[in-house]
């Protein structure tokens, strides 16, 4: 797993490659958690075009910072583009709740 972000008009972009599971959820969501803060952004974008696998706690990493950024005030979007994550988006009722697209320069127009 590995992560890369980057700050681009006041939203961080969080970009994830590898595996979203339970062995590196803690992980992600500490890592994004310390960022939204440290950054002090109300808009975040989260870039999984990356991942090779997402389990129910990739799920749970989505919707924990979906309500953080809430609490905060600000607003989540999701960047997918892979199959098998857009399984899960939509198994999981992702999508009702957060905006999911297929690039980021759309996820960038959205928030």
């Amino acid at each position: 797993m590995q992560m890369n972000f980057v700050v681009k008009n006041d939203v961080l972009v969080v970009r994830v490659t590898g595996e979203l599971d339970h062995h590196t959820a803690v992980q992600i969501r500490e890592r994004i958690d310390c960022r939204v803060s440290d950054d002090g952004v109300m808009r975040l974008i989260l870039d999984l075009s990356g991942l090779t696998f997402m389990d129910s706690s990739g799920i749970g990493v989505l919707i924990g910072r979906y309500k953080l950024m809430r609490s905060l005030g600000g607003t989540l979007a999701i960047v997918s583009g892979n199959v098998n994550v857009d399984k899960m988006l939509d198994l999981s009722g992702i999508r009702k709740l957060m905006g999911v697209y297929g690039k980021l320069d759309e996820a960038m127009k959205a928030v």
